[in-house]
């Protein structure tokens, strides 16, 4: 447990000293802020291109936002902040293999799951931090500017977009654990994520997936509870633990 936090505690200054962790942040907080500017900007946005629709035949109509279109902007903008994140992880297990730091550092009593959980415990918590900044920036900013009491389950839906994010880096944990390269974790991830949106064309199992958590707009409208999302979550969590688990053999198993 000592070599754990000692080598947990490296991580996270190794995540500030490389200004990762504050790239990492002022992404979210960019997001964070967007989404409700593009929501308020909108009618002046349709306003200025009205000349340009009456020309096409089209006539543009007052616009009305609230902060419905903010939380939309938020649903449409999370997962690009995601995939920043796992671009930036990518080579956090592949690059101490291909530089050979670990070596010292195990022939001195550091297991190998010490190394693995202690950056797995990194990722989530630079994705925790991440996701709930966006999400505090954009409801202050929401109910600054509007109402939020006009959107339904704010909570739910943000924890679903969480639990998503957290699968994701267990996936990236678990292709670390075998791959060779940064982007061969990216591809196998991406492969996961794919499929899984093939699989979600077919609506007998399109509620069972977890790239169902992501439909946040029915949520937000009340057009689905969360109890409809429950079957979904437990399979996503309990995906999370199985690839974080099944990463610890396999990197025992690995050659460095």
């Amino acid at each position: 447990m000592k070599g754990f936090w000692a080598f947990f505690k490296k991580e996270v200054r190794e995540l500030f000293r490389t200004k990762r962790g504050m790239i990492l942040m002022l992404v979210f907080l960019l997001i964070g802020i967007l989404n409700p500017a593009t929501a308020k900007l909108t009618p002046k946005i349709m306003e200025m291109m009205a000349d340009e629709y009456a020309d096409m035949g089209i006539t543009v109509g007052e616009v009305k936002v609230t902060a419905m279109d903010s939380w939309l902007q938020f649903a449409k903008n999370m997962p690009t902040a995601l995939i920043v994140l796992l671009i930036m992880f990518s080579g956090i297990y592949t690059s101490e293999y291909a530089r050979g730091t670990l070596i010292p550092l195990l022939t001195k009593g550091l297991s190998r799951s010490s190394v693995v959980m202690s950056k797995l415990l990194v990722m989530l918590a630079s994705w925790s931090a991440g996701m709930w900044l966006t999400f505090g920036v954009t409801y202050f900013y929401s109910e600054y500017y509007w109402d939020n009491s006009v959107v339904e389950e704010l909570a739910f839906s943000g924890f679903c977009l969480w639990l998503f994010g957290v699968l994701m880096i267990s996936c990236m944990v678990f292709f670390s654990s075998f791959a060779r390269s940064a982007g061969q974790v990216i591809l196998g991830t991406g492969a996961v994520y794919f499929i899984m949106s093939l699989a979600g064309m077919f609506a007998k199992v399109k509620k069972y997936l977890p790239t169902y958590l992501m439909g946040s707009t029915p949520l937000y409208k009340g057009e689905l509870a969360a109890a409809d999302f429950t079957k979904a979550a437990v399979i996503t969590a309990s995906a999370s633990v199985l690839l974080m688990i099944a990463a610890l053999p396999l990197t025992n198993r690995r050659h460095l």
